[in-house]
């Protein structure tokens, strides 16, 4: 990050509210977890406009349920308009001919959409509230107007199985790209590490699986592994912190999703001024500290979603001292 003089992404999370509540879901979203002060429209507005005084190119949208805010596409809109990428992930229910159509209008460089099995029953089960026929509806609508969509499967116990089934049915539907990767060790997947994690010789065998599949089948689509679990990328990106900022509901600038760590506060601070915020946390000792802990001590991913402003050493939070000492 200390190469550029702004950031090459913004990941905002516009909402914490979701129409399902995904058993992995790293967020703990759902139909009642809005957060209690999420960015009104008016504000939400303000922080497109500082992505085009920053020159911010790419801007990636999750949640929560990014779609599902109302003001979503005037934001979209916006950045479109100043010549941002944007990136949305969804879980493709709230993507009818109409909301294709408009996407198709917007520079949208990809949608990716999760699906997490290749049967429904599947699906519906690891994500209670989802709808396997909408989600796969939602791909095919898109690629058919060359909005590149991407699906976006996440192996456990549950679905590990169909990883070949599911990379079938993505190129059958017309995505560009299969994603996959480790589930991430937070949030509600954290609470259910147990019942619903690979071991490492079971993720290895799906993705084994799954690059022999796409070779068989002469690499229809694109595939798409990410290399580390959320443990792993936490000590590369202590040492190499991506040139990105992490927005939350509430307008605070979060260093990455399994650090609890609040920076900057974008109602009250530009853009501008997260980023040096941003870049001066990770060099603080109090983040190093924390980082070098999580191997050892992986239970402290479970504070993941909290917001905890950086005054003074971790030791010194009530709420940690059951995790041991946190000394760098």
């Amino acid at each position: 990050m200390g190469d550029y003089r702004a950031p090459l992404l913004l990941a905002w999370q516009l909402t914490n509210r979701c129409p399902c509540r995904c058993l992995h879901c790293c967020e703990d979203s759902g139909p009642r977890e809005a957060w209690s002060a999420e960015l009104s429209k008016d504000e939400a507005l303000r922080v497109a406009a500082d992505c085009a005084r920053c020159a911010i190119p790419y801007v990636v949208f999750g949640g929560g349920e990014p779609l599902g805010v109302a003001h979503a596409w005037d934001i979209f809109e916006t950045l479109s308009k100043n010549g941002a990428a944007v990136k949305i992930e969804t879980d493709g229910t709230m993507i009818d001919e109409e909301a294709a159509g408009r996407l198709r209008s917007l520079s949208v460089d990809c949608v990716q959409v999760s699906v997490d099995g290749a049967e429904a029953s599947t699906h519906e089960r690891i994500r209670p509230g989802g709808d396997f026929r909408k989600a796969a509806a939602a791909i095919e609508r898109l690629a058919a107007r060359g909005v590149p969509a991407e699906f976006v499967f996440v192996p456990c116990r549950l679905n590990a199985s169909e990883i070949c089934g599911a990379y079938d049915l993505a190129a059958k539907l017309g995505a560009r790209t299969f994603v996959t990767g480790p589930m991430m060790r937070l949030g509600r997947a954290a609470r259910d590490w147990e019942r619903l994690s690979l071991s490492r010789g079971e993720w290895a065998r799906a993705v084994e699986e799954v690059e022999e599949r796409a070779l068989l089948r002469g690499h229809p689509i694109r595939l798409s592994i990410y290399p580390w679990d959320i443990v792993e990328e936490t000590q590369v990106r202590l040492h190499s912190p991506q040139a990105m900022l992490l927005a939350v509901p509430d307008g605070r600038v979060k260093l990455l999703n399994a650090l609890p760590f609040a920076c900057a506060d974008l109602r009250k601070q530009s853009l501008a001024e997260a980023w040096d915020a941003c870049q001066a946390a990770w060099k603080s000792g109090e983040v190093s500290g924390f980082v070098r802990r999580i191997p050892l001590e992986p239970e402290l991913l479970k504070h993941a979603n909290e917001t905890w402003a950086l005054k003074g050493p971790v030791l010194n939070r009530p709420n940690l001292r059951r995790s041991g000492s946190l000394d760098a």
